[in-house]
């Protein structure tokens, strides 16, 4: 019996020796198994840097920011903005960052911190659903510029096309060819050039990308409820982004974390090559002074702050429930709080930079227009689309110059796509959790980018560009303030700031600094209450050039922006009426408790508070003697159901789904 009882013992010695090896652990020491196996992590830590940087860093850095800045003040925009990422923009960063990192789970799973505030995570699926149906329709038109661009003579060039109108007047003039009342004068003495160039300026100018962009490409209609015809060209186009978008997320992050080394760090080298063309070309410097040039007394103005404020917040990418969803597949001691820091500067300091790029060409083109640079300079589709494309025309080999813009704009827009589609697939395959849908989570994807698509095939009609824009402006615009002040609230009032003080400590090794406590508790849920308040007051109907849109299709914007936040009060309301209890009351209290699930997947990180699934808030005190023999039976456990491969468990080692 004796010979029996050591012959196991040394059995049991030489499991845990050979697990110890296996997981490069050092005999002796406890073996630790950060990684979640049945769910997934990033490969490495650059990874999910680089990924939450083409999230944060999109389009709206390129074509709406330098826009934002010039408008408001120049370089005295620089100091509310940078003040609203201080006190706003990082400290939201590292909430939702340390939120999911903290369950692993994504924007569903994590509300059983709360469960009634659920409907808050169904708020950011269908915020995510409108901007990832619309945004790949954006990168869809940048593929078709792409492809346009592949020639000789970009076609936007000259006025000499079927498509234009007698009204078309453009900078490049053909060969032999004066075409243009501009143009004439051009090679006339210099006192005659001036006042010919004057009397052009006071006529409208249609310029030849304009009318590429509107009667050839989109061949728009008059109205936004005359559909037309679907544009063919447009509508492939699409269909090549949706599939290369699945394509990269087939494996989940194990696929996209490759990819982000080339889709989140080639645009930096595109914006770099267009940036020292930029500044070498006449008239660079006056574009960059219009840009940068402060003007002090619009800090006092209160819309100036308002839109850094808003700027700040929808760059980051708060609220659309991506970063609670990247941040689910780091290691649970991954430092989120430095990569918070690093993430938010990042995306700043992209937004700064693009506009040296975009400045530098639009003041070359006002030099060589004769006009001020606020006559050439735009923002959204406009910029995108019409101005700066038409800027290139002016440039030696300007094809290729156009094919670098135009890919790096389609990279751009595909880090934030592939976080948006991946929000929405982890969202579906935490729900379920069961292992099929694990197993098969590529046929998830595979069905919600089908799915996508068919969303996205009326914006591509003659009509698109109106519903475009109306999705653009209303599906996620105070939506998001909401949804995130409701976040704010739920995690530090009803859960309760100590309690969430102690997890992030938990996890990190160290509690929030002070700074970041204050802010989440106090300070970020008060400017959050100022851009609700900011875009309330400062709403106006949406027009797009010259169309006004009727009042139905604004009512439908309306539509699409409460649908998001009304899945907070419903679902609210069917929690409680779910909940136990014979009052109100009670009902209430008992569906603001955390679920018995709440806390870190892995069993290995359950301790304290989460030791035992069953208490229900309240930590288990127990002898240290008594607490190292349960781990130390819970590890010979899970190494011997390790070595023989069982999926069974015992009620020590429940692992809760992830």
């Amino acid at each position: 019996m004796e010979g029996a009882n050591f012959k196991s013992g040394l059995q049991d010695q030489m499991l845990i020796l050979c697990t110890q090896q296996m997981n490069g652990a050092v005999p002796g020491e406890p073996v630790k198994t950060d990684k979640n196996s049945k769910r997934g992590n990033w490969g490495n830590q650059i990874e999910f840097i680089l990924t939450s940087v083409g999230y944060a860093v999109g389009l709206g850095n390129v074509w709406r920011f330098p826009y934002l800045c010039y408008r408001n003040g120049g370089g005295a925009f620089m100091f509310p903005y940078f003040i609203m990422l201080v006190f706003c923009g990082i400290p939201l960063f590292f909430l939702e960052l340390s939120f999911g990192q903290f369950a692993s789970q994504g924007c569903l799973g994590v509300w059983r911190i709360s469960p009634m505030f659920k409907g808050v995570g169904y708020g950011m699926m269908v915020v995510s659903t409108y901007i990832g149906i619309y945004y790949n329709v954006v990168i869809c038109i940048a593929f078709y510029y792409f492809f346009s661009s592949m020639t000789n003579l970009l076609p936007w060039t000259y006025c000499n096309n079927p498509w234009n109108t007698p009204t078309c007047n453009g900078v490049v003039t053909p060969r032999g060819i004066n075409n243009t009342l501009a143009n004439v004068t051009r090679s006339l003495v210099t006192g005659a050039a001036e006042v010919a160039v004057e009397v052009v300026n006071k006529t409208k100018r249609t310029s030849p990308s304009e009318e590429y962009w509107k009667h050839y490409v989109l061949q728009i209609s008059d109205d936004i409820g005359n559909f037309g015809e679907v544009r063919l060209p447009i509508l492939g186009c699409l269909a090549v982004s949706w599939v290369v978008v699945f394509l990269c997320l087939i494996r989940g992050v194990k696929s996209s974390g490759k990819v982000v080394y080339f889709t989140a760090t080639f645009p930096y080298v595109v914006l770099t090559i267009l940036f020292i063309r930029g500044i070498t070309l006449e008239g660079a410097v006056t574009g960059i002074k219009y840009y940068l040039t402060p003007q002090w007394h619009k800090i006092l103005d209160a819309k100036v702050w308002g839109d850094a404020a808003s700027q700040i917040f929808y760059s980051l990418g708060c609220a659309w429930g991506g970063l609670i969803t990247m941040a689910s597949y780091n290691k649970f001691h991954n430092n989120c709080y430095r990569d918070s820091i690093i993430i938010s500067i990042t995306n700043c300091a992209t937004s700064v930079y693009a506009g040296f790029v975009i400045f530098s060409i639009l003041g070359f083109m006002a030099h060589h227009l004769n006009v001020d640079v606020s006559e050439v300079a735009d923002h959204g589709p406009g910029l995108a689309f019409v101005a700066y494309p038409e800027a290139l025309t002016l440039l030696p080999i300007s094809p290729l110059w156009s094919l670098l813009f135009f890919f790096m704009l389609i990279l751009l827009g595909l880090g934030t796509q592939f976080c948006l589609l991946e929000t929405l697939v982890t969202a579906i395959v935490d729900e379920i959790g069961t292992d099929w849908i694990i197993r098969n989570k590529t046929v998830v994807t595979g069905g919600v980018a089908i799915v996508g698509f068919l969303l996205g095939v009326p914006l591509t009609t003659q009509a698109g560009i109106y519903w475009l824009l109306l999705m653009d402006n209303y599906a996620a615009s105070f939506s998001l303030v909401i949804i995130s002040c409701i976040m704010c609230i739920c995690i530090m009032y009803v859960y309760g700031h100590k309690k969430y003080f102690k997890d992030v400590e938990m996890m990190l090794g160290f509690p929030p600094p002070i700074f970041f406590r204050v802010c989440w508790r106090f300070v970020s849920p008060i400017i959050i209450s100022f851009i609700l308040i900011f875009t309330v007051i400062q709403y106006k109907p949406i027009t797009y050039n010259d169309y006004v849109y009727p009042g139905w299709s604004l009512a439908i914007g309306f539509l699409m922006a409460m649908s998001s936040v009304i899945c907070i009060p419903i679902y609210a309301l069917y929690k409680i009426a779910k909940s136990e209890g014979t009052t109100f009351l009670e009902r209430l209290k008992n569906s603001c408790k955390p679920d018995v699930k709440w806390g870190p997947a892995l069993s290995e990180h359950r301790i304290g508070l989460y030791a035992n699934p069953g208490s229900e808030g309240e930590v288990e005190v127990r002898p240290l003697k008594e607490e190292l023999k349960e781990k130390e039976d819970e590890k010979r456990e899970e190494i011997s159901l390790t070595i023989q491969g069982s999926n069974g468990s015992t009620a020590h080692n429940i692992t809760p789904s992830a």
